[in-house]
């Protein structure tokens, strides 16, 4: 299934197909201005008549986005990157290259810099703005060397006792031969491992694609927030669907069921904060997503450097102990769970076959 699917129109026009309601709003907004500057009449009033409207539309739509509607959300052609991001919070960014092993991995960017009165290591994804740059860049995914290139910088931190904040936003990890050949899953592992027991503060934020290990290997830290139209899942909803029914054309039904989208995961505690946006999306204000990025960051790195190396990594463990929840009776407290047809992507619009699974075999 295309990256961009449920995009449709002009390539610069900046909706998405479940947006097209309000794109008639604005452009009649468009056509009335038009016609008032051609003419000389007034229609203020009508103006804000339909500007109001155009409000009240926009916090219907965006108040209940569907699972996948959200996936489009943060794919959007105009979101703003973690560069952007950095750009916008960032001052004084020191960008730092390479693994000091094989090469420089341009799908992750690092570096420090200053964000208000506070010195941190930054490590975030790139998947580049144009075309040759996204494909330099793997879009996003990095290879084995991108995430020791990021442990590395970590480790530089903690030696200077910097916090290191990650902003995440990736699809996954790169799934290549070369990535598998220099051990792509032992370099995240590794990542799992060191990020655990570092002894500096680490604030996460994902920012649009939190995908399986490629956001997990920059993705452990003491506060772990999420943007609103973000998602954090273990598996994209297109590599879930060609897995479970072997097509992509059930892309939305595994993302419904992956339960993955902000308020989902923070209804399960798997994120500590949920980021808001933008009335619309990041990329309507990139000024006003950073600055609520920014906010969220700095009172926790504040909040978490005055605790000691020790506490820090007791704290983090015992976050990480205490993520998931179970139960070992029928009389046990646990989260209602949803309905099985539910569970297995089966929607009210479309059901979605079953996964065939093999036959079991004696050992």
């Amino acid at each position: 299934m295309s990256r961009t699917n449920g995009y449709s129109g002009p390539a610069n026009d900046g909706f998405l197909e479940f947006e097209r309601p309000l794109a008639k709003i604005e452009h009649q907004i468009e056509e009335l201005e038009a016609n008032q500057s051609a003419t000389g009449r007034d229609h203020s009033v009508m103006i804000r008549t339909v500007r109001t409207e155009l409000v009240q539309a926009r916090r219907k739509l965006y108040s209940k986005l569907s699972a996948w509607e959200t996936v489009q959300m943060a794919r959007h052609p105009k979101r703003p990157l973690v560069p952007d991001v950095l750009g916008l919070m960032v001052r004084d960014f020191c960008e730092l290259h390479g693994d000091r092993n094989f090469k420089d991995d341009r799908a992750i960017i690092t570096g420090f810099g200053r964000i208000a009165n506070l010195k941190c290591m930054f490590i975030g994804h790139n998947k580049g703005k144009d075309t040759k740059q996204r494909l330099e860049n793997c879009f996003g995914m990095a290879h084995p060397e991108g995430y020791r290139k990021a442990l590395a910088k970590m480790k530089l931190a903690e030696k200077f006792g910097v916090p290191v904040v990650c902003l995440i936003d990736t699809a996954g990890a790169y799934p290549g031969v070369g990535a598998e050949e220099r051990g792509i899953a032992q370099a995240i592992a590794v990542n799992l491992l060191e990020m655990s027991r570092l002894r500096v503060p680490i604030v996460c934020v994902v920012v649009s694609e939190g995908g399986s290990g490629g956001a997990l290997g920059i993705g452990v830290g003491d506060r772990v927030a999420i943007l609103e139209h973000a998602y954090y899942s273990v598996i994209s909803p297109e590599g879930c669907a060609a897995i479970l029914w072997k097509s992509g054309e059930y892309a939305p039904d595994a993302a419904r069921s992956l339960k993955f989208v902000s308020r989902e995961l923070k209804r399960l505690n798997l994120v500590d904060e949920v980021i808001k946006e933008p009335l619309g999306g990041a990329h309507r204000d990139p000024a006003t997503m950073a600055a609520n990025i920014e906010k969220y960051v700095v009172e926790n790195v504040r909040e978490l450097k005055r605790l000691s190396p020790e506490t820090l990594v007791k704290r983090r463990y015992k976050r990480l102990r205490s993520l998931g929840a179970f139960f070992t009776h029928a009389g046990s407290a646990a989260p209602k769970t949803p309905a099985r047809a539910e569970r297995i992507g089966a929607g009210p619009s479309k059901r979605a076959p079953s996964p065939k699974l093999a036959p079991a075999t004696r050992s």
